[in-house]
């Protein structure tokens, strides 16, 4: 049914079920006829699919969902007052009794001004809907500056009106000065964001930028240079907020951006060299901090800083690989370890000894013809010794395979074998 519909609803008795809404149900007929009208639809969203964060319409608004909503881009102008559900509804903020004059609360989307679940809410309200929001302390105010009387990890809910809203400014039919300008605004606002340690949402104002900057052709080589210096420094504002998630790989993809067009850009450079240095790609990060000593000699401080801190991470890296690894180059070719030898001779314990007994001979039975006793010691002790050869792995491994000589010898050995073979 659509709102303000009426109907006529027909049930026979089959499907009649008792009702907490509608007692005393008729039992004695085979149908009940039901007259039915929609007043109200009360529409209800869980945002975040796990129950904090959920909105429940409670007047509706103007327009059609979600083309009239304020989506994206967008200053938003809102009355809201928000309480404590678990304190007896204590009411801590109420806009129109709190704000001078009870002036409406105005922000832009994705500014970080108000909660995370109040906005995520107001994104999804038509012009003049009413709506409460209910919100975890996740959402509410574990991230955000929380009023004097919310007390830590509080629940809370708020009731929102939005009075209305506009879409953010499009720069078609603008000159390049006033494009520049609003695009310094966004990022001015991307800064902020930053410095609040905000980071996703800032990487949103400077990408929002770089989007807008696709549609922008300067037409002098003035305009170009500035255009080309302000786009420069967004992409290395991206690989920094990159940085701070400790996404590295994006950092770089970043700053390759920069120095794709400009190879010679210090500061993309000594950036990428960073994110070089925080995935352990030593060479590469020292050839970006090279790299800025030779186009200008005025970071040599820099520069030195910056190595002083590569060597150190490398050293530690070494460190911590010899110490995973501790053991398995200490040894010569061919060696057990003692702790192999002990490991070995606890699993096998005297299985080794009576498995040797069945293989070799005894020295009695050899005396009585020593001939054939002896052909069949040596071809005893030649199968012990290969199978005992091929029941040390980890010596195998570190003769062959560990030593750079011995696979050398291995190799030649095998090459040797197949001329040989395809000879005969």
């Amino acid at each position: 049914m659509t709102r303000r519909e009426k109907s006529i609803i027909f049930v026979s008795r089959d499907h009649l079920t008792e009702a907490s809404l509608i007692s005393d149900l008729p039992n004695d007929t085979d149908e009940i006829q039901f007259e039915v009208e929609m007043i109200q639809i009360i529409q209800v969203r869980d945002l975040v699919g796990d129950g904090q964060v959920v909105k429940r319409r409670v007047q509706d608004g103007r327009g059609d969902f979600p083309m009239d909503c304020p989506l994206q881009d967008c200053i938003m102008r809102i009355h809201y007052k928000g309480y404590l559900p678990k304190a007896n509804g204590l009411i801590f903020y109420d806009s129109r009794k709190d704000n001078p004059g009870g002036e409406p609360v105005v922000f832009g989307s994705d500014e970080g001004l108000v909660p995370e679940a109040l906005e995520m809410c107001v994104k999804l309200m038509l012009p003049g809907e009413i709506a409460t929001v209910r919100s975890t302390s996740e959402y509410a105010y574990d991230k955000f500056k929380r009023p004097d009387l919310v007390p830590e990890g509080a629940d809370v809910e708020w009731e929102v009106e939005l009075i209305d809203f506009e879409k953010a400014k499009d720069w078609s039919g603008l000159t390049f000065q006033e494009i520049m300008d609003d695009a310094d605004r966004i990022k001015a606002i991307g800064n902020r964001l930053f410095k609040e340690e905000k980071y996703n949402l800032a990487k949103a104002k400077y990408e929002k930028i770089l989007r807008e900057f696709n549609h922008v052709n300067p037409q002098s080589e003035d305009e170009t240079k500035t255009f080309l210096q302000a786009r420069y420094q967004l992409h290395l504002n991206v690989a920094a907020c990159f940085q701070k998630i400790d996404d590295h790989v994006k950092a770089i993809e970043s700053c390759n951006k920069v120095l794709d067009e400009n190879p010679n850009h210090v500061k993309a450079l000594y950036r990428r060299g960073m994110s070089y240095l925080a995935v352990a790609d030593f060479n590469e990060a020292k050839s970006d901090f090279n790299a800025m000593l030779i186009i200008d000699k005025t970071v040599e401080s820099d520069v030195k800083a910056a190595l002083a801190k590569l060597r150190k991470r490398q050293q530690e890296a070494e460190a911590n690989a010899r110490k995973q690894f501790k053991g398995l180059f200490d040894k010569k070719p061919g060696e057990l370890s003692m702790a192999e030898q002990d490991e070995s001779n606890n699993e096998k314990g005297t299985s080794d000894v009576a498995r040797e007994q069945e293989v070799i001979p005894d020295s009695s039975d050899l005396t009585k013809d020593s001939s054939s006793g002896e052909a069949e010691r040596n071809l005893a002790l030649n199968h012990q010794y290969w199978r005992n050869w091929f029941k040390r792995p980890a010596a195998f491994r570190q003769s062959i395979f560990w030593t750079p000589l011995y696979a050398l010898c291995f190799f030649c050995v095998v090459i040797a074998i197949l001329i040989a073979f395809w000879k005969g």
